[in-house]
């Protein structure tokens, strides 16, 4: 039989332990706390429910329902695309982009395309027979639509804020 050999390994004091971590991207932990944070949490939900909602039912019989679809999902990417980029400070890496006013303007188009994407899909639920599950997901989806529009008009005016005072500090 043979004994195991014993082996010492040797760690030499010297050499320091670094980092190997390459990540650049940060994020701003607070960032979900904030009033700017909490709306465009409350969009993507909101806005998540409106597609879903008309999503699972038979929309494609009625164009108008095609447009909810549309607006719906359009401006639900571009909100997550938004949550993202203020969740992680790309907006501060990025200077040369004017942040404060594409904010402005996609929230105000947000919330006037929403508006109408609300109204047409209250002005469709009644193109099903009541108690039926294209109807009752086309009165929740109207619901949340102007609840998204809610939202979206806070974050209009947030972001009309902070660009007046961007305005007034040049």
């Amino acid at each position: 039989m043979e004994r195991p050999v014993a082996v010492s390994v040797r760690r030499s004091p010297s050499l320091p332990d670094y980092n190997t971590s390459t990540s650049t991207l940060a994020f701003d932990q607070h960032f979900t706390t904030t009033l700017k944070g909490i709306l465009l949490q409350a969009e993507i939900i909101c806005g998540m429910l409106v597609w879903i909602l008309v999503g699972g039912t038979d929309y494609f019989h009625l164009p108008a329902l095609c447009w909810v679809m549309f607006l719906s999902i359009l401006f639900w990417i571009l909100t997550v695309s938004l949550f993202i980029i203020y969740l992680t400070g790309v907006q501060n890496r990025i200077p040369q982009v004017p942040w404060t006013t594409l904010s402005l303007c996609i929230n105000c188009i947000a919330t006037a395309l929403y508006l109408v994407t609300a109204v047409v899909d209250a002005l469709s639920v009644n193109q099903d027979v009541r108690g039926r599950h294209n109807y009752n997901c086309w009165a929740a989806s109207a619901f949340f639509a102007f609840l998204t529009t809610l939202c979206y008009a806070g974050s209009s005016y947030l972001s009309y804020r902070t660009w007046k005072t961007t305005e007034e500090e040049q």
